[in-house]
């Protein structure tokens, strides 16, 4: 071989190397872009409002004076249950993203959320859903978990997403390429600092992937891992527990009647 050629020879290998590296330079930013995730949309201004004001109907206050007094906590007249502080929507962990679809949002929007107070210090959580053309209240939950835990990751993470991994009822807030935890189960689950988007993604994939719709799990009737059905009727098809599984006394509405439910969570399995 010549030293013309040789020098031929090596010159065209360069090339292809640069071209290929160029080509994978082209690449990486697009697959850097695949790892993060969509942001949700938020619920339109007029929604919030709308929600806020059917969780202050004098119709949900009455209900809600029954729902403080169950089992006898307080006088149904004493009640005088009263709306305090903003609705907040509520993010449930999405199927699209556990099933690892490009660019889908960690979480979807489940339901708005309304914090409800009882003259003697009880908390309840009212939710409201769009049904039909308008947000109406839907369940009423103990405890006040969704307005409190979007306030902790508005200071934790600002601008961030606070979604619910219901599976675990774990809490977190997402922003960019970060996963933090909100409570004790979230920290099982990712740790104290916090996970990237797609170090979540693969931990939520191998716990849920197979439980997604049509597969053998969810046919079954145990989609979510739940042993009951919620406070809205049946189990979720998705495979993902609706947030009205979430576990504790809830109240069902639409019925005229006080129903009282207390989940109990069962690992998914």
């Amino acid at each position: 071989m010549t030293d013309r050629a040789y020098t031929r020879r090596n010159v065209t290998r360069a090339a292809a190397a640069g071209a290929l590296t160029a080509g994978l330079l082209c690449l990486a930013p697009l697959a850097q872009a695949a790892q993060t995730p969509a942001v949700p949309a938020p619920p339109p201004g007029s929604g919030i409002a709308a929600a806020h004001h059917a969780a202050e109907a004098p119709s949900t206050l009455g209900t809600l004076s029954r729902f403080f007094a169950r089992d006898g906590a307080i006088a149904r007249s004493a009640a005088q249950p009263r709306i305090e502080g903003a609705t907040v929507p509520v993010y449930t962990l999405s199927p699209e993203f556990v099933a690892g679809k490009a660019n889908a949002p960690v979480a979807k929007l489940d339901f708005l959320a309304t914090t409800a107070v009882s003259s003697d210090g009880q908390k309840a959580s009212v939710w409201a859903a769009h049904v039909g053309d308008s947000w109406k209240v839907v369940n009423i939950a103990t405890g006040d978990d969704e307005t409190r835990y979007a306030a902790e990751g508005a200071k934790k993470l600002g601008g961030g997403t606070v979604f619910r991994e219901p599976q675990i009822n774990a809490w977190y807030v997402q922003r960019g390429d970060r996963v933090l935890p909100l409570d004790q189960d979230a920290v099982r689950a990712v740790g104290a600092g916090g996970t990237t988007v797609a170090a979540y993604r693969d931990r939520v994939h191998k716990a849920y992937g197979d439980k997604l719709p049509g597969s053998a799990y969810a046919e079954k009737g145990l989609a979510g891992g739940y042993d009951e059905p919620g406070p809205r009727g049946g189990s979720s098809s998705s495979g993902l527990a609706p947030a009205a599984t979430a576990g504790g006394a809830a109240l069902a509405l639409g019925l005229g009647a006080v129903t009282v439910r207390r989940l109990r969570r069962r690992t998914a399995g």
